[in-house]
């Protein structure tokens, strides 16, 4: 099988012939561990990759987002940064008082001039490679309301400000002319992202949360589906009160921190009904000395997800305090597993 034919499998509990692999990779593993990072891509290449760059350039956009200094982003937010490969944060946000909503202007600039042409450009790096293609736009309505606001400012809004959701739907309808462009291509499926919980819970009330971004979500996932593709989110934290919304909106499969969740909890909910998209703990699992703790977490995340029909994902995130030596580590224990419970003869 192709990667692509593997990770379609998978999401559709179809029996691939082996786990899907995706290792993120920060810029700041880069500069610290090259030899290891080449060593994974060479012997554990990922499943995924993304079609070619075909946005117009940014008359905004200043610097660059993961260097040290200052970088302003296609919406004029700045961003400052103190840790060479990594992203910023907000220290001053672009909107301080939410009456001049306004006043936000979307980087339409970015969208295409040609679109018959970028569509025929995506499509040719589409028919190109064999991995399972990812649509490079990033629909994050919650965080981009935090980069606008700032994020104590905006926990405030949402609560009790009228025009925080005259703001949500201008960042809503940009992001809905980039998912129109990506669901027209040959791109296998869509990518958004927001953060949603912290440790122990979700940022702001559940209810709350199902009135303003849950029909946003399932506007991106029907469109997404509608056009024959997957539809992917990723969400850090504990977002154990909103799993059974996002299987009801559609999402296909979720990169969530399951460390910081009960993983029996997420599994009675989700087993079978949606794709783990990993993770692996970065907190303490892949900072760790001992090797054990490798391979024990990854038998837990077995123990609770694995189903050799699909469903899961081998993924994690290799950035700042990684010891380089649990990605490989990892990645043996999960051949390992998948070698005691290989899928089907007959469905190969």
């Amino acid at each position: 099988m192709t990667s692509r034919e593997i990770v379609k499998k998978c999401l559709t509990f179809d029996n691939p012939e082996r786990m899907p692999r995706d290792v993120w990779v920060l810029p700041w593993a880069e500069n610290e561990y090259p030899n290891v990072i080449n060593k994974i891509r060479e012997d554990y290449p990922s499943d995924f990759g993304f079609p070619p760059d075909v946005y117009n350039n940014s008359s905004k956009r200043l610097g660059d987002a993961y260097a040290m200094g200052q970088y302003i982003d296609e919406w004029g937010c700045v961003f400052e940064n103190i840790h060479e490969g990594i992203i910023g944060e907000i220290k001053e946000p672009i909107i301080q008082n939410i009456e001049d909503y306004e006043s936000v202007n979307p980087p339409y600039e970015l969208l295409l001039n040609n679109v018959e042409e970028a569509r025929k450009k995506v499509n040719e790096g589409c028919a190109k490679s064999d991995k399972f293609i990812l649509a490079n736009c990033l629909p994050r309505p919650w965080e981009r309301y935090q980069f606008l606001r700032g994020t104590e400012n905006a926990m405030m809004d949402i609560m009790i400000e009228e025009n925080a959701k005259k703001l949500l739907n201008i960042i809503h309808q940009f992001y809905l002319k980039e998912v129109e462009f990506w669901v027209s291509t040959d791109v296998d499926g869509i990518f958004i992202m927001d953060d949603w919980g912290s440790q122990n819970q979700l940022l702001i009330p559940p209810p709350l949360w199902r009135e303003l971004f849950k029909p946003m979500y399932k506007e991106y996932a029907d469109i997404a589906h509608q056009n024959g593709k997957f539809f992917f989110m990723h969400s850090d934290g504990n977002i154990t009160e909103i799993y059974d919304d996002l299987i009801e909106i559609g999402i296909d499969a979720i990169n969530s921190q399951i460390f910081c969740m009960d993983m029996e909890v997420i599994a009675k909910k989700a087993k079978g009904k949606i794709t783990f998209w990993g993770e692996i703990d970065r907190q303490h699992v892949l900072p760790a000395t001992d090797p054990q703790i490798a391979k024990d977490a990854v038998k837990k995340i077995a123990k609770n997800f694995y189903d050799p029909k699909g469903g899961i994902i081998a993924q994690f995130e290799i950035g700042p305090g990684t010891n380089p030596e649990i990605p490989i580590i990892i990645l043996k224990e999960w051949e390992k597993i998948c070698a005691k419970h290989p899928p089907k003869e007959d469905n190969r």
